[in-house]
């Protein structure tokens, strides 16, 4: 039964004719493209997608993961199925949807310890869930421990047949969604326990290149001269932000995480790890060759060799890889100049501190174990969600202790957040909602006229402030964290738990499957969780001198 809705979502979900080639030496390449009825089994397999060889953790065995691919209204039913065998890293699992709100399947959002109990080895979940009203580019990424980092990661997309930006562009497919991804040749199960540890390479599309590493195959975009193309690129990273350009052209900025933007002209966007941009690109130029540069923010980046880079390539241009020089940007990206389309400004009467709820975080580092308002967020046993259909309703009777914060209904939530010590820029994530950015990092003026809405917003440097409003408009515990893993594992998170009182009533029928993924995964041994045990923390211990305490047993994020 599964095989002909695959195949009929495949034909019918998007125009999954484009290609993208992605080298001379290797054919043509048609992304792997799946409906929202799919099966996405999770396993591990043998990858070098810069060149080295290393076992991974992925998604029907490719990184990044099938493009899950929906129309707006879609219902989604995906069945992450565990088929996990590599001791080395974890063998447990959870899919988060990053970007959907869960209105009402709160129970649905995957996220490890706040919403659910990880998939044991050998076990599957089905994910039914909708979207209503929800439309643009969004992504899936394991949400148990720093798992994600070893390649459980893809992009998802929701199309809307009336998009009032159409008229921008004339390609929006498969060929033209662009993952940004950083990669790790050691397993995530040892780098968890170096402090400050640094990724390998960076991949675009899942192809890139490492210092000192093969020539090998970069990812090429193909586009013809003269059309228009709806470029969505999405941060798949598990720690750097990217500094993204088009050697030669300039890119016009239609959406950030899933919510239109009124256009902006940009010749380069600085793209935080859970951040999504839908950008136009016309291919006006001569036709050739162009470098697309995608810079981390770690030491030492460069585009030496090929590295940090993809091709963006004519049709007609010779199978080359670019001559084009970078150029200084004219006209970076600034959070600050992008509004929202469609129903703009933020929520509640203007003015800062004059929410209905008006919340100060503040984010410390010791040793590199994180902390908001003096408490690092320590994994509960019970999700949150089973605490509180269990009954549980106060702050003093959720876990962890001090880390979850209760909302009251339909409220307007104003939240302050800033940073001090090491470790920054963070990307803060809130799970089930949009939020309004009333004031950016680093920018000293706020806007609750029409300020951009988005899910992740970077929280700047030691002494900024970021401000942001939502609603809380939908009952249940939610994750707000870092989105760079490492962080989120070493404690910076909190649980925004949205009126526990209201929430069995207002969540759809929970499915008795949900029920049983915690007497799985409670009744596993060391051994069934994998991790690598002691045997990470002293291959940790050859790398660096900086570590993290040893736990007893891998975490349950």
């Amino acid at each position: 039964m599964l095989i002909p809705v695959l195949i009929a979502s495949l034909i019918s979900s998007i125009n999954a004719a484009a290609v993208v080639s992605r080298s001379q030496s290797y054919p043509l390449s048609q992304p792997a493209v799946v409906g929202p009825k799919a099966r996405l089994t999770v396993g591990n397999k043998v990858i070098a997608p810069d060149g080295f060889e290393r076992s991974a953790t992925l998604v029907d065995g490719i990184f990044p993961g099938p493009l899950i691919a929906a129309q707006k209204g879609d219902n989604f039913a995906i069945e992450v199925v565990n088929e996990l065998r590599d001791e080395s890293m974890f063998l447990s699992t959870s899919v988060h949807w990053h970007g959907l709100y869960q209105n009402g399947t709160n129970y649905a959002d995957g996220a490890s310890s706040v919403t659910q109990c990880p998939i044991a080895q050998n076990h599957s979940f089905l994910h039914t869930f909708s979207a209503p009203n929800q439309a643009g580019t969004y992504w899936y990424h394991s949400h148990y421990s720093v798992q994600y980092c070893d390649g459980l990661r893809g992009p998802l997309v929701i199309y809307d047949p009336h998009d009032p930006l159409a008229h921008m562009y004339d390609v929006d497919d498969a060929s033209t969604v662009v993952t940004l991804s950083d990669w790790y040749h050691t397993v995530a199960t040892v780098l968890r326990y170096v402090i400050g540890n640094t990724a390998s390479s960076s991949l675009i599309n899942g192809l890139g290149r490492y210092a000192g590493g093969p020539m090998s195959a970069l990812a090429v975009i193909t586009v013809e001269q003269g059309k228009r193309y709806r470029m969505r690129l999405v941060s798949i990273s598990c720690d750097p932000n990217f500094q993204f350009s088009v050697d030669g052209h300039n890119l016009t900025v239609i959406e950030a995480d899933g919510e239109l933007t009124e256009p902006l002209v940009v010749d380069q966007l600085q793209i935080f790890a859970g951040q999504r941009y839908s950008v136009v690109l016309v291919a006006d130029k001569p036709v050739d060759n162009y470098w697309i540069r995608n810079l981390p923010n770690t030491a030492n980046a460069s585009y030496e060799g090929g590295t940090n880079s993809a091709i963006l390539r004519y049709k007609g241009a010779s199978k080359v890889e670019p001559a084009t020089v970078e150029t200084p940007p004219q006209s970076p990206l600034a959070e600050t100049n992008l509004h929202t389309l469609i129903n703009p400004g933020a929520p509640g009467i203007p003015g800062y501190g004059k929410a209905d709820i008006n919340l100060n975080l503040e984010v410390s580092v010791l040793n590199g174990i994180f902390s908001v308002n003096n408490i690092t967020f320590k994994p509960p046993t019970v999700p949150v969600l089973l605490q509180i259909l269990s009954g549980a309703q106060e702050p003093s009777q959720l876990l962890p202790n001090g880390s979850v914060i209760v909302l009251d209904a339909n409220k307007v939530v104003e939240l302050t957040l800033s940073t001090t010590g090491p470790g920054g820029p963070h990307p803060i994530h809130l799970h089930g909602h949009s939020f309004d950015v009333v004031q950016s990092a680093g920018n000293n003026t706020l806007n609750y006229v029409n300020p951009v809405r988005r899910d992740v917003v970077s929280a700047g440097s030691p002494g900024q402030q970021v401000v942001i409003r939502w609603v809380t408009d939908n009952s249940g515990p939610w994750f707000l964290h870092c989105h760079i893993d490492w962080h989120l594992e070493a404690g910076l998170a909190v649980v925004m738990a949205e009126s526990p009182s209201d929430t069995r009533a207002h969540l759809n029928h929970i499915p008795h499957a949900w029920d049983q993924l915690c007497p799985a995964f409670d009744s596993l041994t060391p051994l069934q969780l994998g991790g690598g045990g002691l045997k990470s923390y002293e291959e940790a211990a050859n790398i660096s001198t900086l570590l993290y305490p040893p736990p007893p047993l891998p975490s349950m994020k």
